[in-house]
């Protein structure tokens, strides 16, 4: 099953009148992080940042003046987002302004049962404790020190940890820290295809517990598959 994770910054809080001003998603794969993401900085055609709204983001208007407007994106948010259930922490205003967007276009609209709310999940889960991206980020002792102002794409990496989280814990993410992978950019449609892990981790198994491993795989007989996983680590013995 395929999800992203997603988060958008706006001009204000009115989803008729104010816009889409950035938009940041995390490609989730049955639960487990691709290292796919989107990200795009857009310009609000008509609209202005309100300050208020600019003491939460950061994202000034002329910060977003050379920036493609939402019609030069939308094909690049549709091929990433399209067929996929969003996740999103209050999914409602997140929709409702993009839906709006897509409605000035004439595209369809994001269908109610493609959505996943999570702070519904975390209020359904922890009645009466807070449920704020950053007070459920501090609940599962997730990092949050680079988030000096709220940003889509940081947040939804936040918002990917939180929702692993939230549907049974951190063993099925098998390890979501951005922060020590190093992005590429696929060009202007706001993919990002991170690189492969630098050097591999390091092993967990102590050189006496692999021996005593090898030591009763050789008993399961010759033909046994583990042999051919350990056959390098057998010829590396013999030699000592």
């Amino acid at each position: 099953m395929r999800e992203i994770v997603f988060d958008t910054e706006t001009t204000g809080l009115d989803f008729e009148h104010d816009r889409v001003i950035e938009i940041g998603g995390i490609e989730l794969w049955n639960h487990i992080p691709t290292g796919k993401s989107f990200h795009v900085y857009i310009r609000p055609v008509g609209r202005r940042v309100d300050p208020e709204a600019f003491d939460v983001h950061g994202l000034s208007d002329e910060f977003l003046a050379d920036k493609p407007a939402f019609p030069e994106i939308a094909d690049d948010f549709a091929a990433f987002f399209t067929g996929a259930r969003l996740v999103a922490h209050n999914a409602t205003f997140d929709v409702r302004f993009l839906n709006a967007e897509l409605a000035r276009l004439g595209l369809p609209s994001i269908p109610p049962d493609m959505v996943v709310d999570t702070l519904a999940m975390a209020r359904r889960k922890f009645p009466m404790a807070p449920a704020t991206l950053d007070a459920l980020c501090s609940r599962f002792q997730i990092d949050t020190s680079r988030r000096e102002k709220h940003g889509a794409l940081l947040d939804s990496e936040l918002l990917a940890d939180v929702y692993i989280e939230l549907i049974g814990g951190r063993q099925a993410a098998l390890g979501l820290d951005m922060a020590d992978e190093r992005a590429t950019s696929d060009g202007d449609a706001g993919l990002v295809q991170l690189k492969p892990r630098p050097r591999p981790l390091a092993p967990r198994l102590s050189p006496e517990e692999a021996a005593r491993h090898l030591a009763f795989v050789r008993t399961l007989g010759e033909d046994a598959l583990w042999l051919r996983v350990l056959a390098p680590v057998a010829v590396v013995e013999a030699a000592e």
